[in-house]
């Protein structure tokens, strides 16, 4: 089962890969925004399955962490962009 997760966490790196990629070269800020969103998902989604493999379960904490961040990033990125209209 170790073998599976360890498999399925190296697929989510490669998203993280796309993702950094879209982050830095994305043609307007929102398509780089959403990007992040991805990249700090896939990178929680990422620990949780590492924690799981090895049995780590300060990964978990570190995941949780990872998505409150994102949630607070979308949001100011949000009203952000409601202060310019």
């Amino acid at each position: 089962m170790s073998t599976f997760l360890l498999v399925a966490a190296s697929v989510l790196v490669l998203n993280v890969v796309v993702s950094a990629v879209r982050v830095l070269r994305g043609p307007s800020t929102r398509d780089r925004t959403s990007a992040l969103l991805l990249l700090s998902t896939t990178g929680a989604a990422v620990l949780l399955v590492l924690g799981a493999a090895t049995g780590v379960p300060t990964l978990r904490d570190a995941a949780l962490a990872l998505v409150a961040l994102s949630a607070v990033t979308v949001l100011v990125r949000v009203s952000a962009e409601r202060g310019r209209r």
